[in-house]
């Protein structure tokens, strides 16, 4: 008898696999700037810059994003979304400037700009409203395995095919991805060839009107502690990112493939981390019917340990030490994810793509100016310890700002500012 998967699980694993995929692509460049920037000849300034350009596309199509996945369906748009960011990641490959390196980090954050709102459009109908947190843990932390795979999985393309030939091959492989996507995803559930009544019956209903009109103004109004916060988040996580391989291969004289070793060993424990906020939010959504309790909680339980975690640098600079204070860092920082990707779905469901752009448009202003702050602090200062220790503020407005948010009270198109409100039970 052939093995038959449930279709809303092949899709939740086509998600993780794309997350996986776009998070490779986005932070391969960090692996390789050792050698790009001695073949480009540029400054820690100039390689904060070619970092930064991913994030400038990658911001406004947050919300552009978020909104074309609500109005034409995450089928169509994660497939173009697919095609834009492999060709851009295979065109890196034959870069020869700061100026064309700009231009392909560019175009990849024109493509991957609406991955994340359009995936969690997706996850709106093809996953159970209980099992929220767990999705998005899950999916982000297939993301943060991309993260940790990728600088020895780079190092050993480079080795192999030169750091051009590593990017040329991964472009490859996302193109692969979309094909299958398209192929078999459905926007609507009912339409899957391989969907049960079981599963349809567990999945939440589909609004009448498939093609909303946002009201801009008061989503607006509900979201802006969201993204405040995300924000904050953003800040810590672009840091890790783009400048942790650089910052084993430099600060320790490391060689390319020990930094990556140790850079990996940081981004594991964001592994984990995904995927236990995830799961911690929705088991205290499932025991008390408070959806404020469930996400807060771990929100600012994550803000509070990755700031705890950072402290310690200030007074050691011992290698291992330092290597386990930024993975504990990543470790707090990652239980974040789950709840907070759940908060859109919770407050706008019918709008869970703009509202998610809106969210993560915090973390894309992040990836613009923290890598570019990052840089030219060590440029200026050689210190670097100082853009880590510079996170601590931010992770610290981060656990304060979470407090304005309540995922409790759904969303209207009539509503002005959130108000704290009577706990609703998830349905």
């Amino acid at each position: 008898m052939r093995l038959r998967f449930k279709a809303t699980h092949v899709v939740l694993a086509m998600l993780c696999i794309m997350y996986f995929i776009t998070y490779i692509d986005r932070v391969n460049i960090s692996t390789a700037a050792g050698e790009i920037q001695k073949e480009l000849k540029l400054s820690n300034t100039q390689l904060g810059f070619a970092f930064s350009a991913f994030a400038y596309p990658y911001l406004l199509f947050q919300v552009i994003g978020g909104w074309v996945g609500d109005r034409f369906g995450p089928r169509k748009t994660l497939f173009w979304c697919g095609m834009i960011w492999a060709a851009s990641t295979i065109m890196t490959g034959f870069v020869n400037s700061l100026s064309t390196l700009f231009i392909a980090r560019v175009a990849l954050g024109f493509g991957e700009g609406a991955t994340f709102p359009t995936a969690t459009r997706a996850m709106q109908y093809w996953t159970p409203a209980v099992k929220r947190g767990f999705a998005q843990g899950l999916t982000h932390a297939f993301a943060r395995l991309g993260n940790a795979i990728t600088p020895p999985l780079i190092a050993a393309l480079m080795a192999w095919l030169t750091w051009r030939g590593s990017f040329v091959v991964l472009g490859l492989v996302s193109l692969v991805w979309g094909t299958v996507w398209a192929l078999y995803f459905r926007n609507e559930p009912k339409d899957h060839p391989d969907i049960t009544e079981a599963e349809l019956a567990s999945l939440p209903p589909r609004p009448l009107n498939a093609r909303p009109q946002v009201p801009w103004g008061p989503l607006l109004r509900r979201m802006w502690p969201v993204t405040l916060t995300y924000f904050c988040y953003g800040w810590s996580l672009w840091l890790y990112l783009n400048w942790l391989p650089l910052f084993f291969k430099n600060n320790y004289s490391l060689d390319i493939k020990n930094s990556a070793l140790f850079a990996s060993g940081v981004f594991f424990a964001g592994v984990i981390g995904d995927s236990l906020g995830g799961v911690l939010s929705d088991r205290i959504l499932k025991r008390t019917g408070n959806i404020r309790l469930a996400r807060l909680s771990i929100i600012i339980l994550g803000f509070a340990g990755a700031l705890l975690s950072l402290l310690p640098i200030l007074f050691v600079h011992d290698m291992t030490i330092v290597a386990l204070c930024l993975s504990s860092g990543f470790f707090f920082a990652e239980l974040v994810i789950g709840p907070i990707w759940s908060i859109p779905m919770d407050i706008a469901p019918k709008y869970s793509g703009t509202a998610a752009g809106l969210m993560n448009s915090g973390s894309a202003l992040a990836a613009i100016v923290s890598p570019l702050v990052a840089g030219y602090v060590i440029d200026v200062t050689g210190n670097w310890y100082l853009p880590f220790l510079m996170s601590i503020g931010f992770l610290l407005l981060g656990g304060f700002s979470a407090f304005l948010m309540h995922p409790q009270k759904p969303f209207e198109e009539g509503d002005g500012v959130a108000s704290g409100g009577r706990p609703v039970t998830a349905r």
